[in-house]
């Protein structure tokens, strides 16, 4: 019974930007719960990569070219996962972008971007893959928020306004869309190891350690750190749970 909450066979996940990074640790999470996965990005030759990656876990996957800022390309991506593979009813909408800079000295080229892709992107995704959902009966719908939708970051209000706005994005989706059966949640990823977290490690000294210190787990994340809740907020298990911002940090964001 237990087993039978979390199993996913059968069920089509659409990841964004799950070509690597967190996406790809939530991917790997689906695709081990059964899940068909339809990675939407912008780049072939990193999402092929990808795609062995997820095969070799025996998952059934593919790629959809995707600009989640455009709504017309998430509409054509929906359509395409729909065609291919018969149904739609997962949607991990994780695509985004950081930059870090003073705001006092941010241009509007720079804002722009992170609000398209990040808050905008999110709902683009949400809204295209939203039909198929509700024709499937029902779904789930996981958006990808961040520590600074809690609290702010001085060098990234641009990130900060717009992962805080995927927060409000997520509970007024989560209210709207109940009665189709489709349950919103997001989750706040904490610092997890990515490329771009790599660069940041090596380039500032003392930033390792302060992390470290300030986590109660005393460890950085890894992307397949937030599979479980992936799994969870993508399974039969969180039939009741939406409308929800869960931290998935090591304890930090407490602290």
């Amino acid at each position: 019974m237990t087993q039978a909450l979390f199993d996913l066979d059968g069920k089509v996940a659409v990841v964004t930007g799950g070509n690597g990074g967190l996406g790809l640790g939530m991917a790997k999470g689906l695709a081990g719960a059964g899940a068909t996965i339809a990675i939407a990005a912008r780049r072939r030759d990193k999402a092929e990569a990808a795609l062995a990656e997820l095969e070799a876990l025996g998952a059934r996957a593919l790629f959809v070219e995707t600009d989640v800022g455009s709504r017309d390309s998430c509409l054509a991506m929906a359509a395409a996962v729909a065609e291919r593979c018969g149904r739609i009813d997962i949607l991990i909408a994780n695509a985004g972008v950081a930059r870090a800079g003073r705001p006092e000295r941010m241009s509007e080229e720079a804002w722009r971007q992170t609000i398209d892709v990040n808050l905008s992107g999110a709902f683009f995704s949400c809204q295209a893959v939203h039909p198929h959902l509700k024709a499937a009966g029902g779904g789930k719908i996981v958006t990808v928020g961040s520590m600074t939708s809690i609290f702010g970051a001085a060098a990234a209000a641009d990130y900060s306004a717009s992962k805080g706005g995927v927060v409000q994005l997520t509970k007024s989706l989560a209210i709207a869309w109940a009665r189709d059966n489709i349950q919103v949640n997001a989750i706040l990823p904490g610092w997890l190891v990515t490329d771009i977290v790599a660069e940041a490690k090596e380039k500032a000294p003392g930033f390792d350690d302060a992390i470290v210190a300030r986590t109660p787990a005393r460890r950085w994340g890894e992307p397949g750190d937030l599979a479980g809740i992936a799994v969870f907020l993508c399974s039969a298990a969180s039939n009741f749970v939406t409308a929800t911002a869960i931290p998935v940090d090591g304890g930090y964001s407490v602290m």
